[in-house]
């Protein structure tokens, strides 16, 4: 087990390039399964997520080789099955995905219900519902989600809820679909619009990904394809947001400022300087913050993954502030963490009322999941004294090289092993 370690006080400045994104990385990569041919994925985050994935895709057969840190080539003559790894799966929620590219492969899926970040319910019984208009039988039977269907067939699916997992699922699997599949109510993300031009550049048909009503024309063979990865918009916005909360310079680069207009929008809110050119984005700021109402929603609004960001970045405005988080019921396990560091918030169901303008304190805190970890390694970027982050293993799920970035920015941030870091915060054992 690890710790991270932040000492307060210094202001990031500098230049900082974006990683590949999470979220289209764990769409695209189960869909290799269905191509029948080399594929080449390049701006592959090296992440413990998208590892954990791969180790998925080996169990089942394909052959992965490794051409630089972030480019990947897969090879899937010698696919053997459609049982994914308990062990595996348990680890992160992406891997649901392999419901929909198995069932398309094989007619089958056997897949263990999925685990990752602990957010509230969040259901896949859109994703079923899916399934079974696409011609599937399902069943959950020992914590086994099981899927069969002697052929898929088309169908008018209308979504009851904006899901961006249902959206991804029921794409991989209609492309194999015998005829046209509708999605309606279709989430509407970058990282969908990134895996339906992987999916149609190995062959399939898809149109109005990035709206709310996407059409599949089903194919039945895939071919393969050399790919570029989209840039981290969560990870773009992350930096941006230190930026602005700690009242530093930070130029992200090689990203795609559409993909972050509600960020932006937010930081200029708030005070925030934001000057955006066509592939970068500089976020400084010269005088306070001001408070501001933050509401989460799907793409296009703010994104729920930097809402603990957000609430960070408004605990440094004088003054009250309202978040309310639209999409997860379970998002606000941060506060108690942030609190320890002095910050004054009360919570009340999905809305947080912050008293902002309090000074935060170096603390001992630990990282409830991936995006309140990475939240409270910036609060401590804007703290007095030294903040010791522990289960830091949950920012390794969708981060790559974070301390290293946030040190090539000027700050003062380790990570080490539990009984130095236990040292370095004055414990004498």
């Amino acid at each position: 087990m690890e710790k991270i370690v932040v000492r307060g006080g210094k202001k990031p400045c500098g230049r900082v390039k974006i990683s590949g994104s999470k979220n289209a990385a764990l769409a695209i990569l189960p869909a290799v399964l269905l191509a029948s041919e080399k594929v080449s994925l390049s701006n592959v985050p090296d992440i413990a997520d998208v590892r954990t994935m791969l180790s998925i895709l080996e169990d089942l057969g394909l052959t992965i080789r490794r051409r630089g840190r972030n480019t990947l080539e897969f090879y899937p003559s010698r696919l053997r099955g459609y049982t994914p790894p308990y062990n595996l799966v348990q680890k992160m929620r992406a891997s649901s995905y392999l419901m929909g590219s198995l069932l398309a492969r094989f007619g089958r899926a056997t897949v263990p219900i999925p685990g990752g970040c602990n957010l509230g319910p969040r259901p896949i019984d859109q994703h079923l519902k899916g399934f079974t208009a696409l011609g599937a039988t399902c069943q959950i039977e020992h914590g086994l989600i099981k899927l069969a269907a002697e052929k898929l067939t088309g169908a008018h699916i209308y979504l009851d809820v904006v899901s961006v997992g249902a959206t991804v699922n029921l794409m991989l699997a209609a492309v194999a679909a015998e005829g046209r599949t509708v999605l309606e109510n279709a989430a509407k993300e970058p990282e969908i619009v990134d895996l339906a031009n992987f999916l149609n550049a190995m062959g399939a048909v898809i149109k109005g990904a990035g709206t709310d009503v996407i059409k599949i024309d089903g194919v039945k063979n895939f071919g393969g394809v050399e790919h570029v990865i989209i840039p981290d918009r969560i990870e773009a916005g992350t930096f941006m947001i230190t930026a602005a909360a700690t009242g530093g310079e930070i130029v992200v680069e090689e990203v795609i400022p559409k993909h972050l207009e509600a960020v932006t929008a937010k930081l200029r809110e708030t005070g925030a300087e934001v000057e955006v050119e066509p592939e970068q984005i500089r976020v400084h700021r010269n005088g306070p913050l001001v408070p501001s109402d933050l509401k989460t929603f799907p793409y296009p609004g703010f994104p729920t993954d930097l809402q603990p960001l957000g609430m960070v970045l408004l605990t440094a405005a004088r003054g009250t502030s309202i978040v309310t988080e639209n999409v997860f019921d379970g998002r606000f396990r941060h506060v108690d963490e942030l609190k320890r560091m002095g910050a004054q918030i009360k919570v009340d169901g999905r809305t947080a009322v912050i008293d902002g303008g309090v000074p935060l304190s170096g603390a001992p805190v630990s990282a409830t999941d991936l995006r309140a970890g990475v939240a409270l390694l910036v609060a401590g970027l804007m703290a007095e004294g030294e903040t010791v982050l522990s289960e830091v293993d949950h920012i390794d799920r969708g981060y790559e090289n974070i301390e290293e970035k946030l040190a090539s920015l000027g700050v003062q941030i380790k990570r080490l092993q539990i009984r130095d870091s236990a040292k370095m915060a004055g414990d004498p054992g």
